[in-house]
């Protein structure tokens, strides 16, 4: 399945072979629902849909494929790789320091909506983590900008229905300033920003999820 390695691999290694002037290149729209068991914090529910740009190779290699079959599998497990490869492109941050994650997600898959490709995965944490008078927050972004990863609405990430009495969960936007904003539309298809810049974190949002 070589094509199929191809077009997956190039979805998250910036090599979309169509031209585009600026940073970020692709677009992935978040959601993520907080995973709770025996009143501690397991995980992250991730749905991530990719533009219609990006979904075109992979929904090209699927073919007239249903909800199910084999190539579904093939597709999503080639994407996934180069997810864990980043780490899946999530910091998650508790008293200051980052909470692990397992090296790989509990269940995952991919799905068609429309003309847009859908990957869907649990991001289990390595350590279950209380909850009670706690404070966590996360991040999901491409530290290089190429893919901008955001939340279309704040209630995009969002709790439990058993945990709505007892935590809240807060969205935060950031504004970068003019400089950030005009380095990054600088930015053509083939540059890449210094590393130590973060370009990718300065535009990512940031959840925050407060228990009682």
């Amino acid at each position: 399945m070589q094509i199929v390695k191809h077009s997956a691999t190039a979805l998250f290694l910036a090599v979309l072979s169509f031209a585009v002037a600026a940073h970020p290149h692709s677009f992935i729209t978040l959601k993520t629902q907080i995973m709770v068991k025996d009143s501690q914090l397991t995980g992250l529910k991730m749905r991530w849909t990719m533009d219609e740009l990006t979904s075109a190779d992979l929904l090209y290699d699927a073919g007239e494929a249903k909800p199910g079959d084999e190539i579904w599998k093939k597709l999503a497990a080639e994407v996934m790789a180069n997810v864990l490869g980043q780490h899946y492109f999530t910091e998650f941050w508790h008293n200051g320091q980052k909470v692990k994650f397992l090296n790989r997600p509990t269940e995952y898959g991919m799905t068609r909506q429309d003309h847009q490709a859908v990957l869907t995965f649990v991001l289990p944490l390595a350590e279950p983590q209380p909850l009670a008078g706690q404070k966590y927050t996360f991040s999901t972004f491409d530290p290089s900008y190429y893919v901008d990863m955001s939340y279309a609405e704040d209630n995009d990430a969002s709790l439990p229905a058993g945990l709505n009495a007892t935590c809240s969960i807060k969205m935060d936007t950031p504004e970068p300033s003019d400089e950030t904003l005009n380095f990054a539309s600088a930015l053509d298809k083939d540059d890449a920003p210094p590393e130590d810049m973060d370009l990718g974190k300065q535009f990512a949002q940031t959840v925050t999820l407060q228990c009682q």
